[in-house]
C-alpha cells in the first residue's frame, strides 16, 4: 500500500467520499480537501481502535486572488447546511497572509498545502470536473501509510509542529516520530 489507488480506496467509503461531490459542486477555484480529515481517516483505517484521532473538521483550501472572506464563509455555509453534523474550515490560500499575520503570501493552493506542518497532513484530494479522484502529495504517501509524523522542510524544529506531533502520539500511540 502507498499509492493514490490505495488512498482512494480508504477514503471512498468514509465521510470524505460522501463530501467530495458536494465540495466540487461549490466550484471553488483550485480547491483541495486536505489536512487532518485525510490523515486521520487513513490512520484510523490502518491502526483501528488503537488510534483515537478523529475528524475534527474538513480543511478545504482553494486559491482565488480576487476572493474575499465572504466567499469562504458562503462555501462554509453551503456545506454546513448540507452536512450539519460536520465542521468545515474553508480558506483561500491567496489571502493566507491576511488571516495569519507575519506569514508570506502563497502563490497557489498547492504552495499553501506544501507549507503545512507535517508530511502526512500535506495530502490533498479532490474530484475533477468528470468526477475522477485527483491527489496532491508533495511529500508522497509513505509517511501517511506508515504512520510517520515528520515535519515538512519549512517546519523542522518548529515548536508548533512538535506540539502537534505530541498530540498525535498521545491519541494514536502506533505512530512514529521521524
Amino acid at each position: 500500500m502507498n499509492s493514490a489507488i490505495d488512498l482512494q480506496r480508504l477514503l471512498a467509503d468514509s465521510p470524505i467520499g460522501t463530501l467530495l461531490p458536494a465540495i466540487a459542486q461549490i466550484n471553488l477555484p483550485h480547491w483541495w480537501l486536505a489536512g487532518g480529515a485525510v490523515r486521520n481517516t487513513v490512520w484510523r483505517q490502518i491502526f483501528g481502535d488503537n488510534c483515537k484521532l478523529i475528524i475534527k473538521d474538513f480543511d478545504i483550501a482553494f486559491f482565488d486572488t480576487q476572493g474575499d472572506r465572504p466567499q469562504e464563509l458562503a462555501a462554509k455555509t453551503t456545506l454546513t447546511e448540507q452536512f450539519p453534523h460536520y465542521l468545515f474550515d474553508v480558506k483561500n490560500q491567496a489571502s493566507f497572509a491576511r488571516w495569519r499575520s507575519g506569514r508570506t503570501t502563497y502563490t497557489s493552493t498547492e504552495d499553501g498545502i506544501t507549507d503545512w506542518l507535517h508530511t502526512a497532513t500535506a495530502v490533498g484530494v479532490r474530484l475533477d470536473a468528470q468526477g475522477q479522484w485527483q491527489f496532491f502529495t508533495p511529500y508522497g504517501l509513505d509517511d501517511l501509510f506508515a504512520g510517520v509524523i515528520r515535519p515538512t522542510p519549512a517546519h523542522t524544529n518548529n515548536p508548533d509542529a512538535e506540539r502537534k506531533a505530541a498530540e498525535f502520539l498521545q491519541k494514536c500511540p502506533c505512530l512514529r516520530l521521524a
